[in-house]
């Protein structure tokens, strides 16, 4: 296993000792072939979701990770939804408490989430006040806090990797599509896959109207977005990858695919005609970078990671029927 400058705690021990302790705190992924896509992309398709996890994301799994790594009794953190509705459930369950910062653009169905979890909600303009300036404003008030990162840091990237864990016990793909926003998720499972020797080609989907990780890979250099992205899939509206996160996919992403926002709608409606499975547009990234490149992955066995399933219902009614 490689050796991370951002993250010497990333050992093979320390991720053995991840996967044997929050297991049980978690409700294990779900996955579900997928034969009416196989068909179309002429490919074996495996839908590996989180939607069913607590607070209906994989950030469930990094938010329980750190929160129980830390002796602080409250928390802040910035989020645009799951991982505030994470952080929250995971501040309940380990009693402790938080203060979620959100845009005021954040799904109406995730701000209610997070305070029906206990959580306390400052919602802000960001077109006034980013999140990252209002949290230090917060922190500077409240300085015995501990500030949680949604994904550059290494008990999250750990959290996270359980998910790949539980991809290689059941599964030996040839391929693995994963939504990439800040690179927590992504990272989790290319350290999974080294860490258990795996072959498997990882491959990251980003949204083309916030393309920075992908820009990031291909220039071999970390690059920022100038604004918060306006694309659709709201949870990878992120300026930039974490430190950590770019170490990690630098090294072990192949690629980073660029999906329209039509592609990620695309996918969002074949998880609800053909699985039944309700998908939110950041979790709908991998199916719709496999829709949109089809033709890279014939014959392939392909994993796509659906993220999460928070959406607002109104918003979800208009993706269903936006043709």
């Amino acid at each position: 296993m490689l050796t991370y400058t951002h993250a010497p705690q990333l050992t093979g021990a320390y991720l053995g000792e991840v996967w044997e302790r929050l297991p049980p705190a978690l409700r294990p992924t779900f996955f579900v072939a997928d034969p009416t896509l196989s068909q179309q992309v002429r490919c074996e398709v495996t839908i590996v979701s989180e939607t069913f996890q607590y607070t209906g994301s994989f950030k469930f799994r990094a938010a329980y990770n750190l929160l129980a790594s830390i002796p602080h009794q409250h928390v802040i953190t910035a989020s645009s939804g799951n991982f505030g509705q994470a952080v929250a459930y995971a501040s309940k369950l380990l009693g402790k408490t938080c203060t979620v910062v959100m845009p005021t653009t954040s799904a109406q169905v995730k701000i209610e989430a997070v305070r029906a979890y206990g959580g306390t909600v400052d919602l802000v303009d960001v077109r006034q006040v980013s999140r990252a300036k209002r949290v230090a404003q917060l922190m500077q008030q409240h300085p015995e806090a501990f500030q949680a990162p949604a994904y550059d840091d290494f008990r999250v990237v750990a959290g996270n990797s359980t998910l790949g864990m539980e991809i290689f016990a059941a599964l030996d793909p040839d391929v693995i599509l994963v939504p990439v926003g800040g690179g927590g998720l992504s990272s989790g499972l290319v350290i999974a896959r080294d860490y258990l020797q795996k072959e498997t080609e990882i491959l990251g989907a980003e949204p083309l109207l916030g393309n920075d990780a992908a820009r990031s890979l291909h220039q071999g250099t970390l690059i920022s977005n100038t604004d918060e992205p306006t694309t659709v899939a709201d949870g990878a509206r992120t300026l930039s990858l974490g430190q950590l996160n770019w170490e990690i996919l630098r090294q072990g992403m192949s690629d980073i695919l660029e999906v329209p926002d039509t592609a990620i709608l695309a996918g969002l409606r074949h998880s609800f005609r053909y699985l039944n499975l309700k998908v939110e547009p950041t979790g709908a990234l991998s199916l719709g970078a496999l829709l949109n490149e089809s033709g890279r992955f014939e014959g392939k066995r392909v994993c796509c990671v659906v993220s999460g399933g928070n959406v607002d219902p109104r918003l979800y009614a208009q993706y269903l029927n936006a043709e």
